[in-house]
């Protein structure tokens, strides 16, 4: 993962940790565009939680926001399935 933008998070404790884009897409139906991160230091093949986010790419300060409905978030699990089963993509 070299070469990624690092994003910086701030877990509930406090602590900052890095990510780094695991995917981004579009959603016509949501009008917004979403990433999908993962831990920085994570290993090709090993089992790691994946941080979705929606944003906006035309804000140049970075401004991850988090899912809120269960509809959009629905959706964004179903791509992400789609994309990390699919070995075509």
């Amino acid at each position: 993962m070299d070469n990624q933008e690092v994003y910086m998070l701030i877990d509930d404790d406090g602590n900052e940790k890095a990510f780094v884009e695991l995917f981004s897409f579009d959603s016509d139906d949501f009008g917004k565009s979403y990433i999908v991160l993962v831990p920085a230091e994570s290993e090709a093949g090993e089992d790691v939680p994946v941080l979705p986010y929606s944003f906006d790419k035309d804000d140049d300060e970075g401004v991850l926001t988090p899912i809120d409905t269960d509809e959009e978030f629905d959706m964004v699990e179903e791509v992400m399935n789609t994309i990390l089963n699919d070995e075509q993509l």
